[in-house]
């Protein structure tokens, strides 16, 4: 089912090339438009994932930066029975993540700087396996597809309106021109439509199991949508709204037709639908406490968890007891004899 919808958004942007060629340059347009799409698409195939990581970016990190989120995936990735994912980190105040790549095989995890701040580690873990859930869904591919192929489009209208002229311009004039600059940005709200948002349903209940708990996840989704996460900007995703519908939760700033044209479902339906799961599974209360992943000025990660001095890869991250699971064996603990 996802290779028909794969086929299907591919098939849906070569027409959209073949329709903005044909505005802007008549039949060598859409003859232009249809090798460019061609070349397009198996380019976005093998590098979509990288460059959706280079709009916002992102860099990857390693188990020595950042050992509690990378033994905190780990543990869920084997939960799910996917293999490690690559662990990117987008440096923005907003609460947010993604996840992106061709499959399992070469799936990419990026989660904003803010998102660890601000969450404690049950709800980290929540969202962390929700984007696990669309890896193993295989959702990832047709995602990054289709913020690739939105982001050329608006590319290709964007060229004809400056530089289509004279005899070279389809049948319309400038008229055509000028409809496909205007009908191209209109393109990645089709695309934002076209990936059906029941997936984030999908991937909500997945990720619950993932996880262990669905209030964890319906708690994060709370936090991330309210208490100020989606008044701080994110500028990349301002520049680049075609790849809003990558994200856990809508990163743009609000909108008057957001309720029309939204990439996602209403936050609250989500949570309702994790709350009614919980009670089906009789799971635990959310946590309430205000506990990140790193707490305290002791804090393996100290003030900033991104470019604090690494430790080395045996060294145990220390901090309270949790359910989450950690990847691979747990190591020893050893008394302090200055304790």
């Amino acid at each position: 089912m996802n290779y028909a919808k794969t086929a299907l958004l591919l098939a849906a942007m070569t027409g959209l090339f073949l329709a903005v060629g044909f505005l802007i340059g008549g039949e060598a347009g859409a003859l232009m438009a249809l090798a460019l799409a061609g070349g397009m698409n198996l380019f976005a195939w093998w590098n979509s994932g990288r460059m959706i990581l280079s709009r916002h970016g992102a860099r990857e990190i390693d188990r020595r930066t950042a050992p509690e989120l990378w033994d905190m995936t780990a543990g869920l990735a084997r939960n799910a029975g996917l293999p490690m994912p690559k662990l990117y980190v987008m440096d923005n105040e907003q609460p947010n993540a993604f996840a992106t790549g061709r499959g399992p095989e070469d799936a990419v995890v990026a989660v904003t700087t803010g998102l660890v701040r601000s969450l404690s580690r049950e709800e980290l873990a929540g969202v962390i396996a929700h984007e696990l859930a669309h890896v193993k869904n295989r959702d990832t591919l047709i995602m990054t597809l289709a913020a690739t192929l939105g982001g050329a489009i608006s590319f290709l209208a964007q060229f004809g309106l400056f530089f289509g002229g004279g005899r070279e311009r389809g049948p319309l004039g400038f008229v055509g021109v000028l409809l496909a600059a205007l009908l191209a940005p209109l393109a990645a709200m089709l695309i934002q439509m076209t990936i059906s948002r029941t997936r984030e349903y999908a991937a909500d209940r997945a990720g619950a199991r993932i996880c262990g708990n669905p209030l964890w996840l319906a708690s994060a989704l709370n936090r991330i949508a309210g208490g100020g996460g989606r008044r701080r900007v994110m500028e990349s995703a301002e520049r680049d709204p075609s790849s809003a519908h990558m994200f856990i939760v809508n990163p743009l700033a609000g909108r008057g037709m957001d309720s029309l044209f939204s990439t996602h479902p209403a936050t609250e339906n989500r949570v309702a639908a994790l709350e009614a799961l919980a009670r089906e599974s009789g799971a635990s209360p959310a946590p309430t406490r205000e506990r990140p992943l790193s707490a305290g000025p002791a804090a393996p990660w100290g003030g900033d968890p991104w470019h604090a001095k690494a430790r080395g890869p045996e060294e145990p991250a220390r901090g309270a007891r949790t359910r989450i699971p950690s990847a691979g064996r747990r190591p020893s603990r050893r008394r302090d004899p200055r304790a």
